[in-house]
């Protein structure tokens, strides 16, 4: 089936999972490592068109996740096809970090003009978030000949041994992996609904206020020396911790905070960055503010495996073979890379800030009227809603979110979890208000029939 003006909402044919579906998700249970979170919902993708997933029983779905906020242009874009395509008819691969081709440098000039960092950049090229993550680290402590860092508690930057030891958003994550294999400090998240002292809202200035009390004040005179630390690494979003925008003035302060004491401020953009919040990066929502190291992925494929480090010029100063990557900067994801930033910067990023509006709006509308929505939070088309017990305690209601999201998915339309009790909004940045009426009626429904 291809995408038709008619398709305006999901059709479900089958009970779910269809028969087709299952006979999948029984191979997969015999073939396939069991380490994946997937949710409860059992979703078979077979094809996606535009914001519509079909599973091979032949429902289709309407897509609010996009692949966890990767496929920013949509499901299969024809631009994004051609350019993938017309690439894999002259060069598929041979290996940049041996030998040389226009795709990378095109790459990174384009990274370079583009990423909210002071002055000249360079870019290393892997195939991940979790690679981009394992290149800034090796990258600051080698810069700086400083081994300590500094993350920050609800944070998601990978499962390689290095990001692991710098994420903290689920027991699960680390569970059996014994010591973290970097001298990593985690501290509180500059969360405005519930302040880490006693879990309730406060507001923007005095999160900020306490958390950098806390860095100075407290790791800094005590465990954490700041001229032993290489880097402080944050998500100005926080991605799998339950999209948390950080408040303006802490990234103020925290830049403050690098420059005084030499530290690398390492901005993990992999779910954030590429149009999501309504900018090409969610550090453009703070200006003046620029990162040292950047670190990108999900998005800036559409779809295919590619990430990226980009960092000051004068910091990746790193000597010959000191990183590398066989697969990092394959000419194919190169090639879809440009091609959705050529989207994104042509009515993209200013779509999801638009729509991505019309979509908050409308959930805080559903704020009002069900109790059982604590929070709703986001910038731009990365949008968390919170689910709680009750409007006194705000105690987190991981059961009802869990339901709902199930329910969604019996209703024809993808959403995904994250934080304790949080639902999150990272559909294609193609998504329209049309979409979102949709969109909005199935939560609607789907909250009522949970509660």
């Amino acid at each position: 089936m291809t995408p038709t003006a008619e398709l305006q909402k999901p059709i479900i044919k089958t009970e779910l999972p269809g028969p087709k579906s299952r006979e999948i998700i029984e191979a997969d249970a015999k073939y396939v490592t069991p380490s994946y979170p997937r949710p409860d919902y059992k979703l078979v993708a077979e094809k996606g068109y535009g914001v519509w997933i079909e599973d091979p029983d032949g429902n289709i779905f309407l897509d609010c996740n996009a692949g966890v906020a990767v496929c920013s242009t949509g499901h299969c874009h024809p631009e994004i096809v051609e350019a993938i395509i017309k690439q894999t008819q002259t060069l598929i691969h041979l290996c940049g970090t041996d030998y040389y081709y226009k795709q990378m440098p095109d790459l990174g000039k384009k990274l370079s003009e583009i990423c909210p960092i002071e002055g000249d950049t360079k870019t290393h090229f892997a195939n991940s978030g979790a690679e981009a993550i394992e290149t800034a680290l090796k990258l600051a402590m080698y810069h700086t000949r400083r081994q300590k860092f500094i993350s920050f508690f609800g944070s998601f930057h990978g499962r390689t041994l290095g990001a692991l030891s710098l994420t903290s958003s689920k027991k699960a994550q680390r569970l059996g992996f014994m010591r973290q294999a970097l001298d990593v400090v985690h501290v509180p998240y500059p969360n405005k609904f519930r302040h880490f002292a006693d879990e309730m809202p406060c507001d923007e200035e005095k999160i900020s206020r306490d958390v950098i009390n806390w860095i100075e004040n407290r790791l800094f005179k005590t465990t954490t020396p700041p001229e032993e630390v290489a880097g402080i690494v944050l998500e100005v979003v926080q991605g799998e911790g339950g999209y948390i925008p950080a408040p303006k003035s802490f990234v103020k302060e925290l830049r403050r905070i690098c420059d005084e004491n030499g530290i690398m401020l390492i901005v993990d953009e992999v779910q954030s960055g590429m149009g999501r919040t309504g900018k090409m990066f969610a550090l453009d929502h703070h200006e003046g503010v620029k990162a040292d190291i950047m670190c990108l992925a999900k998005g800036i494929g559409s779809g295919l495996p590619i990430g990226a480090c980009v960092a000051r010029a004068d910091i990746m100063d790193w000597h010959k073979g000191a990183h590398a990557s066989t697969f990092g900067g394959n000419p194919v994801c190169i090639a879809s890379a440009l091609k959705t930033i050529e989207l994104l910067e042509n009515g993209l990023v200013e779509n999801s800030g638009e729509v991505g509006a019309y979509l908050q709006e409308g959930l805080n509308k559903l704020k009002d009227k069900y109790e059982v929505i604590g929070d709703v939070r986001g910038l731009g088309m990365m949008l968390g809603v919170e689910f709680v017990t009750d409007q006194e305690t705000l105690a987190p209601n991981a059961e009802l979110r869990d339901k709902i999201e199930m329910e969604c998915f019996n209703r024809g339309m993808i959403i995904l979890g994250c934080g304790t009790s949080t639902i999150r909004w990272s559909p294609p940045l193609i998504l329209t208000k049309e979409n979102v009426d949709v969109a909005l009626e199935i939560f609607d429904e789907a909250i009522a029939a949970s509660i």
